[in-house]
């Protein structure tokens, strides 16, 4: 493959996501479906494995949080309908917990093809755990890969989308390891003027002109 068949089959951050119509353990579901909701995407290599088990398992647990962000989970592997369900279900009944969120069959590959979520490094039918974050108007914000050997930190993309909201909302951008409460980043002032009343306000936190945090 070239690299410009590469950069043909790999979204790009702040353009529209791959529109997708799948199948999935919640009945057909499309991309359209969530408009006007946050939507994490996400992709596991394969049903009953152990280290996708414990991702699902976080991901139900987080789910009323992702509720309160106005975030839908929509999870991928290229695995039958069939094995989404016994999946399901072997979670239930051996770890007791319910998975509410659907899963997409995609035996065809088309949606992880799409979304560039298979590697061949990694392997040729198996997508990489791979994360993307979609706001309502289908536009991709973040997208985050991970080896098929480590799973996934599930509060991390709480705190990402809480993030992502944030600068929305405000025009600002956060810290690393920022956390809802804690000061944001203001966009560097654009004049002289702007820079030195900022740096004798009380309402802003400047370490220099151009680095300056404040609460909201």
């Amino acid at each position: 493959m070239t690299e410009t068949d590469q950069a043909a089959v790999f979204p790009r951050l702040n353009e529209p996501a791959p529109a997708f119509s799948a199948n999935t353990t919640h009945g057909p579901k499309s991309l359209e479906d969530y408009r006007g909701q946050w939507l994490i995407l996400f992709s596991h290599p394969a049903d009953f494995t152990p280290v996708c088990t414990t991702e699902f398992m976080a991901f139900a647990k987080a789910y009323q949080e992702f509720q309160k962000l106005n975030t839908e989970l929509l999870g991928l592997s290229i695995d039958s309908n069939f094995a989404h369900v016994a999946w399901v279900r072997n979670i239930k009944e051996k770890f007791g917990i319910d998975i509410p969120f659907p899963i997409i069959e995609d035996l065809s590959m088309t949606v992880a093809k799409a979304y560039g979520m298979i590697h061949p490094g990694a392997a040729d039918t198996s997508a990489v755990r791979a994360t993307f974050v979609i706001d309502p108007e289908g536009v991709l914000r973040a997208m985050v890969y991970y080896p098929m050997s480590n799973g996934r930190s599930i509060a991390e993309f709480i705190r990402l989308v809480s993030a992502l909201q944030t600068s929305d909302a405000h025009g600002v951008a956060t810290p690393e390891s920022w956390q809802p409460g804690d000061k944001v980043i203001v966009p560097p002032a654009a004049s002289v003027a702007e820079a030195q009343a900022r740096m004798a306000s009380d309402e802003y936190e400047c370490t220099d002109w151009y680095f300056c945090k404040k609460s909201l």
